[in-house]
């Protein structure tokens, strides 16, 4: 499978704002964003204003990033969410959001959507009693997301749930950190998912 094996901190610096992809890195002073490094390869001086399409084309870099994603499966996500009933570009945010590898990371149970990718490779998550080791797997509403008992003790996890809490979950899913689980109480909504994603500009570069 192909993977974009780039730094996390250079894609960062890259799209410009912080695409939390480093885990607890990117909430310390570490963060390449908070030290204001510049845009790799592009002098301060050299720097000018993006035009519409460049505005379009780093807003769609920007999220296929965020979710760790290369461009072909990206693509098949927009051209889903098309066929879809409903607003495009909700619709592409939803089935990102209903990802296997992002609803172990927004549930609390890793650091990074990359770390939790890595855990569902490896065959440590359990859905709706059965192992799961596909990240893009498409949970549903109702469904159990559970972590392995032979795997509670890892190090990583137990400094995920750590540095989160139930209260900091998203509303849509239900976390229950005293027995290592997740359900799905409901579909993601607009307003659960980043301000800073603009999925009109999205739906615009597909568009042309």
């Amino acid at each position: 499978m192909a993977r974009n094996l780039k730094p996390d901190c250079r894609q960062c610096r890259r799209i410009g704002e912080k695409l939390f992809l480093k885990g607890l890195r990117c909430y310390s002073e570490k963060c390449a964003i908070e030290k204001k490094r510049g845009v790799p390869g592009i002098s301060k001086r050299r720097r000018g204003k993006f035009s519409d399409f460049g505005l379009q084309l780093n807003e769609k870099q920007k999220v296929k990033k965020m979710y760790g994603m290369m461009e072909g499966q990206f693509r098949k996500y927009y051209e889903r969410a098309a066929r879809m009933a409903g607003v495009t570009g909700h619709n592409l945010l939803t089935l990102l959001e209903m990802r296997l590898d992002n609803v172990v990371f927004r549930a609390g149970f890793s650091a990074s959507r990359t770390q939790a990718r890595q855990f569902v490779r490896h065959g440590h998550i359990i859905v709706n009693g059965r192992e799961v080791n596909i990240p893009s797997f498409h949970v549903k509403i109702g469904d159990s997301i559970e972590i392995k008992e032979k795997f509670r003790q890892n190090n990583f996890l137990k400094s995920a749930m750590e540095s989160r809490s139930a209260d900091n979950v998203p509303e849509w899913i239900q976390a229950d950190y005293e027995h290592y689980k997740a359900i799905i109480g409901r579909a993601p909504e607009r307003a659960d998912v980043s301000d800073t994603i603009n999925e009109k500009s999205i739906v615009e570069f597909y568009s042309k």
